[in-house]
C-alpha cells in the first residue's frame, strides 16, 4: 500500500454571526494566526431584526485543515453557524467584476464582441475605454480579465464570492 498525500481542495464556508464590532477581525485572525489563506472573503447583514451577518470564506486545504478551520470557526462565541457549502451539497456561487479596458479601434471592438460572449455589461463608456460589470462563477470571470489583458486592461474591482446552499433549507 503506497501512501498517499491528502490533497488540498478549496472549500466555500458560510458563517453566521451575530452583527457587531470587532466579529470579522476575530475571525480573520483566527486565519491570520494559524497561517491558513483566504482566497475570498465577504460579508454582509443577512437578518436586521436578529441583527445577523453572513461570511462566505473561500479558502483551500486538506480535509483535515478544513475541519480544524470548521472546528475553531464554531468555537468563536458569536458565531451561529458554521456551514462548510463545498460538502453539503448544492449550491450557487456568484461573484461580480468591474472591468476597466482601455481601447481604441479594433481593439475597441473586440473588447466588446468579447464582453458580450461573456454577457458582460458596459456601465460606463468613453472614448478611450470601457467600464464592464461581469457576474458568475470565479472561474468565468478570471476568463474574461485573461482575454481583456492584451486587449487593454488597466484595471479590476471584485467583490468576492457570494454563496448560499440551493433547495428550501437554511444555513
Amino acid at each position: 500500500m503506497t501512501f498517499q498525500p491528502e490533497t488540498e481542495r478549496q472549500h466555500t464556508i458560510s458563517v453566521l454571526v451575530d452583527n457587531e464590532a470587532g466579529v470579522l477581525a476575530r475571525v480573520i485572525g483566527l486565519f491570520s494566526g494559524r497561517g491558513y489563506n483566504i482566497e475570498s472573503l465577504t460579508v454582509a447583514e443577512v437578518d436586521p431584526r436578529e441583527s445577523l451577518s453572513r461570511i462566505t470564506i473561500v479558502t483551500s486545504g486538506t480535509p483535515m485543515i478544513i475541519e480544524q478551520i470548521k472546528a475553531q470557526l464554531e468555537r468563536l462565541v458569536p458565531v451561529h453557524n458554521v456551514n462548510d457549502l463545498t460538502l453539503s451539497g448544492p449550491h450557487v456561487e456568484r461573484e461580480l467584476a468591474l472591468v476597466k479596458v482601455r481601447g481604441t479601434g479594433d481593439g475597441r471592438v473586440e473588447s466588446l464582441r468579447i464582453a458580450d460572449i461573456f454577457r458582460a455589461r458596459v456601465l460606463d463608456s468613453s472614448t478611450e475605454s470601457f467600464v464592464f460589470e461581469i457576474v458568475g462563477d470565479t472561474g468565468k470571470l478570471d476568463a474574461f480579465i485573461n482575454l481583456m489583458e492584451p486587449l487593454g486592461l488597466v484595471d479590476v474591482a471584485r467583490t468576492g464570492v457570494a454563496a448560499i446552499a440551493r433547495g428550501p433549507g437554511e444555513i
